[in-house]
C-alpha cells in the first residue's frame, strides 16, 4: 500500500489536487481511499456525490472510496471509551460521568482526528493500494506530521515501559510499604497510545509514504514555500513533487491575463529549479479550467498524476560516514534543502540531537555509534548539514 499526504498553503485548492491524485488513482485501476476533514457538503461538490461523505468509506466513483473525519465524533468515542476505563478511579473520586450529547469538539481535537484515521486505514493494507490523506495548510502539516514521534518521546518520559514491569508487585508494596503506584489502567491505556502512535510513525517513515506540496504560483507563494521546505525535509519527509495549481495559459489576447501568466511563469521557471533530480522534474504544473472542478470528470481534466509514482527527493538522514582513519573524525549529515545558517541551531542533550531550522525543531536520537563521540563542529554546505563527531578515547578501542 502506498499513501500520498497532500498539503499546501492556504487557498492553494490541496484538498483539489488530493481528490483529483485519488481520481486519477483509480483510474488506473488502483483500489483507492481519499481522508478528508473537509466540510461534508463541499466535500459532496467537488466530488459530484449526491450526499456528505461520512466517516464510512463509501464509493464515490468506480475503485475510489471516500472518508471525511468528524474530529467532533472521533473526540466523543475516544472520550466516553476512555471513561469506561478509568470508570472505577471515576467513582472512587466522587466524579459524575459525562454523557455523548454532553461533549463537544476541542481545539487541537482535528490533528488527532485525522492521524487516528490514518492509523486505522494503514492497518487494513489488503483493502486499499493507495491513500490520499487530504492534510491541513503547510503552516500546520509538519507539526502535524511531527506529531506522533514528540508524543512518543512524552509518553516514554513521563511512564517508562520499564516501569510497567512493576505492576504485578503493586499490591504488595501498597500493603508492606505503602508505595504509591500508578493505576493499571494509566499504563494500559498508554501503551494503547503507544502503539497507536507507532503505526503512523511506522507508515509516516516508510519508503512507500510521500508528501505533495500544493500552492498557486506567486512572489508570496515562492516565499512561503522556501521557509518550508527545510522543515519538511528536517522531519525526514519524502517530498515527491510540487503542484502548482490553477496554471494560466501562456498565450492570451488580454492584457491582464498576459502579464498575470507572465508572473506566474517567473515563479514556475524558480520552482523548476529547485527540484529537479537527474533530470526528472517533480514539478507538476495544473491548469486553470476557468470554474471550480466539479465531479470526478472535472478533476481528471486537471491532469494531476496518480500518487506515489514521482521522483522522490528523499528522507533527511543521509547517514554516518567514518573518518577516523584519516581525521579521527565521524560525521552526520542531514539534508536541509533551502536552510540558510542564521536559521539553524543545534543542541547535543545526552543521547540526542536538538535541532531547530526557523520556526522548526526535531529532537532525534543519536545512532549508536555517535553516542560513543562529542560533537566538534558543523557546517551547512548546498543544503546539507554535517556535524562533526570525535570519538571518546575512553569508550572506543584505540586504532590499530
Amino acid at each position: 500500500m502506498r499513501t500520498v499526504l497532500v498539503t499546501g498553503l492556504g487557498g492553494a485548492g490541496r484538498t483539489t489536487v488530493a481528490a483529483a491524485t485519488a481520481t486519477a488513482a483509480a483510474r488506473d485501476g488502483l483500489r483507492t481511499l481519499l481522508l478528508s476533514a473537509e466540510p461534508g457538503p463541499a466535500l459532496a461538490a467537488l466530488l459530484g456525490l449526491a450526499e456528505p461523505p461520512t466517516a464510512t468509506p463509501a464509493e464515490a466513483a468506480p475503485g475510489l472510496r471516500v472518508a471525511r473525519i468528524d474530529a467532533a465524533a472521533d473526540f466523543r468515542t475516544e472520550f466516553l471509551a476512555l471513561q469506561r476505563t478509568a470508570a472505577p478511579a471515576l467513582e472512587l473520586l466522587g466524579a459524575a460521568p459525562m454523557a455523548g450529547e454532553e461533549l463537544t469538539g476541542i481545539p487541537g481535537g482535528e490533528q488527532f482526528a485525522l492521524l487516528r484515521a490514518v492509523a486505522r486505514e494503514a492497518a487494513r493494507t489488503s483493502v486499499w493500494d493507495l491513500v490520499v490523506v487530504d492534510l491541513p495548510p503547510l503552516a500546520e502539516a509538519p507539526d502535524l506530521l511531527a506529531l506522533p514521534e514528540r508524543l512518543r518521546r512524552y509518553l516514554r518520559r513521563l511512564l517508562p515501559p520499564e516501569r510497567q514491569a512493576a505492576r504485578a508487585l503493586r499490591p504488595v508494596l501498597a500493603q508492606l510499604a505503602g508505595v504509591p503506584m500508578p493505576a493499571r489502567w494509566l499504563y494500559e491505556t498508554a501503551a494503547r497510545r503507544d502503539d497507536e502512535l507507532a503505526a503512523v510513525e511506522t507508515l509516516l517513515a516508510a519508503e512507500s509514504t510521500t508528501v505533495r506540496v500544493v500552492a498557486e504560483p506567486s512572489p508570496s507563494a515562492t516565499a512561503a514555500l522556501r521557509a518550508a521546505r527545510p522543515g519538511l525535509a528536517l522531519y525526514g519527509l519524502r517530498v515527491e513533487g510540487l503542484i502548482a495549481n490553477r496554471v494560466l495559459p501562456e498565450h492570451s489576447t488580454d492584457p491582464w491575463l498576459a502579464d498575470l501568466a507572465a508572473r506566474q511563469r517567473k515563479c514556475l521557471d524558480e520552482w523548476a529549479a529547485w527540484d529537479e533530480r537527474g533530470g526528472d522534474p517533480v514539478l507538476c504544473r495544473v491548469p486553470h479550467l476557468g470554474h471550480d472542478p466539479r465531479g470526478t470528470d472535472d478533476l481528471a481534466r486537471l491532469g494531476v498524476p496518480a500518487g506515489g509514482t514521482g521522483v522522490s527527493l528523499g528522507p533527511s538522514d543521509t547517514g554516518v560516514t567514518d573518518l577516523r582513519a584519516d581525521d579521527n573524525l565521524l560525521t552526520w549529515s542531514i539534508a536541509l534543502p533551502g536552510a540558510a545558517k542564521e536559521d539553524l541551531g543545534l543542541v547535543r542533550r545526552g543521547q540526542e540531537l536538538v535541532l531547530t531550522v526557523g520556526p522548526f525543531r526535531r529532537i532525534v536520537p543519536l545512532p549508536s555509534a555517535l553516542r560513543r563521540c562529542t560533537v566538534s563542529g558543523a557546517g551547512l554546505t548546498d543544503g546539507v548539514l554535517t556535524v562533526r563527531f570525535t570519538p571518546d578515547p575512553g569508550l572506543w578501542p584505540a586504532q590499530g
